[in-house]
């Protein structure tokens, strides 16, 4: 009995890590917007990724050939919602709005992933999640409008949170994909077959808007979203949902917007307002509110 409250106390700390990577990843991305475009930096991430990757799974890939080739479809789709469309719009919502703010948005994954899921798998809501996605809503309208929600008429100012609201929309439907389709696949063979689809999806692109050069200044915000966000933290969050169940890790994602709040305080000087506070806890308690007896959350693997 000892020995699995030590291996459950353990486990309890990878979330938190995982997360907290996640966060810093948020604050990265704001600091790049002036280093580096959007599809750029989206591109090098998960090149990086994919380089650092392929020494390990290039012949687990190959022995598992016929697998992936079974699911490559749905590789794809996945490549596409979760590392290409989330993260490609994240980047550019960098340009529009405060680390602060697409941290706060980001804390919405769990709440549209049960509508996401109303529309896809039809799992219909419940009271508590209904109550709580209006109380967290309301709690975003407030930040957003810092205080007066008449200000929301002037929306010039918060194309960045809408597009991070886009972005985490997308993301939710990525969990759905996965719970839906049950992909009877190795988790990291899946993560390394997304990311190739990734760079492939990220062609035109590039050549479209042309691919930012490395330098000094813009390499340590590179090297950091292809190694940590791209692959450490997700494998700390997998091996989290192995150890203490994916609903309970599931929660952990609610301090994305604590950490990085108190990093781009710390790091890009964002100020924290008492809106924020109000609003950051009226989206808590919704949160919470709305995965109470409400559909399982997707957690598999985190932004």
């Amino acid at each position: 009995m000892n020995q699995t409250t030590k291996v459950h106390g353990w486990a309890f700390l990878l979330p938190v890590i995982a997360v907290l990577i996640w966060s810093l990843n948020i604050a990265v991305t704001r600091y790049a917007v002036d280093l580096i475009s959007p599809a750029s930096i989206s591109f090098y991430r998960w090149l990086i990724a994919f380089i650092v990757l392929t020494p390990f799974m290039l012949k687990s890939v190959w022995r598992k050939r016929h697998l992936v080739r079974q699911h490559m479809g749905q590789l794809a789709i996945l490549s596409a919602f979760g590392m290409v469309l989330y993260q490609g719009l994240a980047y550019t919502a960098a340009h529009y709005t405060t680390a602060t703010n697409m941290g706060i948005v980001n804390a919405f994954i769990p709440v549209f992933t049960i509508f996401v899921s109303m529309l896809i798998l039809k799992e219909i809501p419940n009271l508590f999640a209904i109550l709580g996605s209006a109380i967290s809503f309301f709690g975003l309208l407030y930040i957003l409008s810092k205080g007066d929600l008449s200000q929301l008429a002037q929306m010039g100012g918060h194309w960045g949170d809408l597009l991070m609201m886009v972005a985490v929309f997308f993301y939710a439907f990525y969990g759905v994909f996965l719970k839906k389709w049950q992909l009877q696949i190795p988790l990291l063979i899946s993560l390394y077959v997304q990311i190739g689809f990734a760079l492939i999806y990220h062609i035109p692109f590039l050549l479209y808007f042309g691919l930012d050069p490395i330098n000094a200044q813009n390499a340590p915000s590179l090297f950091y979203a292809g190694i940590f966000p791209s692959l450490v933290a997700p494998l700390l969050w997998m091996l989290a949902v192995q150890q203490i169940g994916p609903n309970r890790t599931s929660i952990f994602m609610n301090l994305v917007p604590v950490f990085t709040a108190i990093i781009a305080s710390l790091w890009l000087a964002e100020q924290w307002t008492i809106e924020h506070s109000i609003g950051g806890i009226m989206i808590l308690l919704g949160i919470i509110m709305a995965q109470k007896k409400a559909a399982r959350v997707i957690s598999q693997q985190a932004p």
